[in-house]
Order: C-alpha cells, then sequence, then structure tokens
C-alpha cells in the first residue's frame, strides 16, 4: 500500500468518476436504452424491480480496481467520487417523481464506496466525496438526480437530509487516509439565493466536523454558479478551517462559447480563464480546485435539455487537425488550472464522448500521458 501524504494543501490533479454512482444517461447511454428515463430517479422508477440487478452489475463493471491501479500509474493523485442522497438507504424525503414509490433507489452503492477507499488507499489516491444529487434536485440538471426539478431549497426537510448525509459520510468514512474532502453539495442552481446557500454550506461544514479534523479533511462548496466576489469573507480562518472553494469551467454550453472557434477557446482559456485564477487567488482568501473541466466542446454528445443549433469549433476540421486542436485546448487548460490547489478532469470514463473521457483523452495523445513529475 502506498503511502498518502498529509493531505491541506497538497497539490491536487484528480479525475471525477462520473456515472458510476449517480447515472447520467449521455455518459451511458446503454443503460437508458429503451427507456423512457433521463435521470436516475427516473429509471429507477421505470424498472421497477428490476433496477437492481441491472445498475449492481454497473456499479461493479464500470469501474474497477484496474481503473484506480491505472489513474496510478500516469501520476493521478485523487478522485472525486459524485453520490446520490439515497446513498445510504431508504430514509430520504419523498417526491413526487417517485410515483407511487417510497423508496425506489436501489440499495447497495454504499459498499461500492467502501470498495472504492480500500482501492484508493492501496494505491496511494486520496478521495474527494461529493453530494451530487441532493433531494428536490438542486439544480435541475440529470446530475442532480432529478431532471427538470429545482426544489431543493425550497424544503427544509430537503435541506436537512442533505447535511444528514454528509455527516453520516464524515462519521462513517473519518480516519479513512484516503479521504481528502467533502463537498456539501454539486452545483447548486444560479437562481438559489447566495445566502441560503452560505447558510447550508456553513451547516455543512459543521455537520463534518463532528467528526473529521480540518489537518485531515477539507470542506468544499461549490461558486453556485456565481463570482466569488460574492464569497469574499465568507468561511476564512480562524473560525473555519481547510475550506476549498470549488469552480467548474466549460466551454460548450453557452451561445458565445458554442460560436467560437478554436483559437477563440484556447484564448479564452489562456487569457480570460488565467486572469481569473490570479482574481480569485488575490481576491477570495480561500484556495481553489477547478473540480470539473472537459476537452468537450460539442454540446449535442452531452445535453439532454439545451436547444441547438450544436455547432462546434471542431466540426470542419480534419483528423489531424481535430487531434492538435484538442492538444492545444488541454494545455491551455492545464496551464491555467495548475495555479490553483487543484483540478478533477470530468470524467474519468464515457461510452461514446472521448473528449470527456480522461483515459480516451491520455490514449488518443490529447492530455499527457504522465502528470507527476515532480
Amino acid at each position: 500500500m502506498k503511502e498518502i501524504s498529509t493531505h491541506k494543501g497538497k497539490k491536487i490533479r484528480g479525475v471525477n468518476l462520473g456515472g458510476w454512482l449517480v447515472l447520467e444517461k449521455w455518459m451511458m447511454p446503454s443503460l437508458f436504452e429503451g427507456l423512457n428515463a433521463t435521470d436516475e430517479t427516473t429509471w429507477c422508477v421505470e424498472l421497477g424491480s428490476q433496477a437492481k440487478a441491472r445498475l449492481q452489475h454497473h456499479w461493479n463493471t464500470f469501474i474497477t480496481r484496474n481503473d484506480f491501479a491505472w489513474l496510478a500509474s500516469v501520476g493521478i493523485n485523487a478522485v472525486r467520487i459524485p453520490v446520490g442522497h439515497w446513498l445510504f438507504g431508504p430514509n430520504y424525503p419523498y417526491h413526487r417523481s417517485y410515483g407511487g414509490i417510497d423508496y425506489p433507489y436501489v440499495e447497495g452503492g454504499i459498499d461500492i464506496l467502501d470498495q472504492a477507499f480500500n482501492w484508493a488507499e492501496e494505491f496511494g489516491l486520496g478521495i474527494v466525496l461529493d453530494l451530487h444529487a441532493a433531494p428536490g434536485c438542486q439544480n435541475g440538471f440529470d446530475n442532480g438526480g432529478i431532471k427538470d426539478v429545482c426544489e431543493w431549497h425550497t424544503d427544509q426537510v430537503f435541506i436537512e437530509h442533505s447535511l444528514w448525509v454528509l455527516e453520516n459520510l464524515a462519521q462513517r468514512y473519518q480516519g479513512r487516509s484516503a479521504l481528502l474532502a467533502i463537498e456539501v453539495l454539486n452545483e447548486p442552481r444560479w437562481d438559489i439565493d447566495t445566502q441560503i446557500l452560505k447558510q447550508y454550506n456553513s451547516e455543512g461544514y459543521e455537520r463534518i466536523r463532528n467528526y473529521c479534523k480540518p489537518e485531515d479533511v477539507a470542506v468544499v462548496f461549490h461558486d453556485g454558479f456565481r463570482s466569488f466576489n460574492e464569497y469574499v469573507g465568507f468561511m476564512k480562518e480562524p473560525e473555519y478551517e481547510n475550506v476549498v472553494y470549488d469552480i467548474h469551467r466549460y466551454q460548450c454550453f453557452v451561445r458565445e462559447d458554442i460560436d467560437m472557434d478554436i483559437f477563440g477557446h484556447v484564448n479564452k482559456t489562456t487569457t480570460d480563464w488565467k486572469q481569473e485564477a490570479d482574481d480569485i487567488g488575490a481576491g477570495l482568501g480561500l484556495p481553489v480546485y477547478v473540480g470539473e473541466w472537459s476537452l468537450g466542446l460539442d454540446l449535442k454528445v452531452v445535453s439532454l435539455w439545451a436547444p441547438g443549433p450544436y455547432n462546434n469549433a471542431l466540426e470542419r476540421l480534419d483528423t489531424f487537425q481535430m487531434d492538435t486542436a484538442y492538444r492545444a485546448y488541454a494545455a491551455a487548460q492545464l496551464l491555467a488550472f495548475e495555479k490553483y490547489l487543484g483540478w478533477f478532469f470530468w470524467s474519468y470514463k464515457t461510452e461514446t464522448t472521448p473528449a470527456w473521457c480522461f483515459r480516451d483523452c491520455v490514449e488518443n495523445g490529447w492530455l499527457p500521458n504522465r502528470f507527476n513529475f515532480d
């Protein structure tokens, strides 16, 4: 077993294990073939009694020990693992999307997460546990568990259950050498009041600190798709210790980005995102993870919700030009994101979208084949 060095302040070069314990249709379309479901909630409801065997097979085959070994072999030192609020079994609050089923989600994901800790510790990887899907859904996206619903912030029962999940994650994994951080909530939507998020983030910190010491485990909160200026002075030392601010950076979801050519994408990265890193570093007063980024520039392959047209910067390039473009875009992002405490590529594995698949990006030569030259 490799020794994991002290986590606090350690430069992180990581990968998300998305699509494993929280399903996303665009990442694993074969799982949704023949179904009307668009997210894990509707998938479980539609399949009913058939869901358990199908999902357990997915859990046991999508990510394995060999994947942890491969990540370690190329110098990745951490993984961010998205989990759903249903992880600990049937005590979560009811939502109308469940229909006539009180507890639709498949049980057993916690055993898979336990195994992930064993593999991470075997190969010297840190783990960021990320509450990716909250009850009532915090963003209306499929990655929040229920597409087109955003009600998490409207019901204290939903918020309280989320805090309960955080506390139970902290209690269960306290003392595990792989536990690098716990993220209190992934991507809460931009129109949720900032004060609601600040209150929740603070309460989440307290719940986690009931079991995890600052010198051992960071507490991470997402920017909620708003300027870092709204968080200047928030969760600062000495009252709060080892807090990390999480931003996600993509260039394929808004029309201004979609219409750019590859030179525009590289320029935005090396100019705007580099300047943003400098501004955040000078003004926020907290360390930062880029918790998600990718080489994806084609909206069509990932979106279940965004309208077209689906033009993209690579559609008129030949294979040589496309490979060159991906390498340039990858290098530009790595240079910008290395200015932060750490980053996590989204995601390790997908079925049909190589620009979003870390392993494909490495094996295609778009990303480096080593990440630990220190």
